[in-house]
This record gives structure tokens, C-alpha cells and sequence, in this order.
């Protein structure tokens, strides 16, 4: 089976680790409401703040005075919050994110909503969602495009045989 954490690792180098602070983490999770994905906190720990291949922006950290991720959440969630002009598109019901999350409706950085995780360069926003297509946890993006993909994360269960 394939380390995905460990194959991203390769491809990126040896790991920085400037603010690898357990606490920190520990803190950002209780400030949310929300345990955030082992590996994420891993890959952020190693690299972040940092642009990664010249698009996606792990651009904070819990424990980084001048760029916490807490901070950036807390900013983000909120002009998620003011900003839901997405809301009146004519979404289908596999790119609407309340379908694909089983929510009536989307709030951003509580418990329930979803989460800011990171972005890219080209425009889209990743985010960390309570449910995705009835899995508990997964990744919601919106696209630059204003499209809606979701990802569960938690890891499907085979049939019995």
C-alpha cells in the first residue's frame, strides 16, 4: 500500500520542522472545535508557511507568531461567511456543496461548517468538512471556476465477501 504522506515528503525534500509545536496544534483544535488531518498538521509542520510548486498556499502555522494558522482560519471563515454569492448559482446537485455534505446550509470555521485549510494561486479554496458524500471528514474545494468537489477522507469499507 502507498505512504502518501511519506510520497509527498520525497517529492518536496527534507522537512524545515521551524515550528513543529504540539501545543499549538492542540490549542488551533480546541480554538475550532475540530481535530485537523494527521497528515495535514504533518505536512504543515514540516514546510509551512510556504508555497508549494508555485501554487498551493500552506501559507501559516499554529505556532508562527507572524502567519498563524488560527488567525488566517478565523479570517477566512469569516469572509467565507460575508461572501455567499455561490449560494444563488444554479448548482447541480453533485457540485452543490450542501448536497455533497449532507447540510442545509454551509457556515465556515465552526464544528459543523467547514474549515480553511489552504488555497492555491489559480483561485481555489480547500477546506476540511464535518461529512462528505455520507462519510464522516473529508476535503470540500471550490474550484477557480466556482465549482464544488468533494473528497471523503475516511476510508471506504469494502463489502464482505
Amino acid at each position: 500500500m502507498t505512504d502518501y504522506l511519506q510520497a509527498v515528503f520525497d517529492m518536496l525534500g527534507p522537512a524545515e520542522n521551524r515550528y513543529a509545536d504540539p501545543d499549538a496544534w492542540i490549542r488551533l483544535e480546541q480554538e475550532i472545535g475540530r481535530r485537523l488531518p494527521a497528515d495535514y498538521k504533518a505536512i504543515v509542520d514540516a514546510y509551512a508557511p510556504v508555497q508549494l510548486n508555485g501554487h498551493l498556499g500552506l501559507s501559516s502555522h499554529p505556532a508562527c507568531a507572524w502567519r498563524n494558522l488560527g488567525e488566517e482560519i478565523r479570517s477566512d471563515a469569516e469572509g467565507w461567511n460575508e461572501w455567499r454569492a455561490w449560494e444563488a448559482d444554479d448548482l447541480e446537485p453533485n457540485a452543490d456543496p450542501r448536497v455533497i455534505c449532507n447540510r442545509p446550509q454551509i457556515t465556515f470555521g465552526t464544528p459543523d461548517g467547514f474549515v480553511p485549510l489552504a488555497s492555491t494561486d489559480q483561485g481555489a479554496a480547500i477546506f476540511l468538512a464535518p461529512e462528505v458524500h455520507g462519510f464522516s471528514d473529508g476535503i470540500v474545494v471550490q474550484g477557480s471556476e466556482g465549482d464544488w468537489a468533494g473528497h471523503p477522507m475516511s476510508p471506504r469499507r469494502l463489502p464482505a465477501s
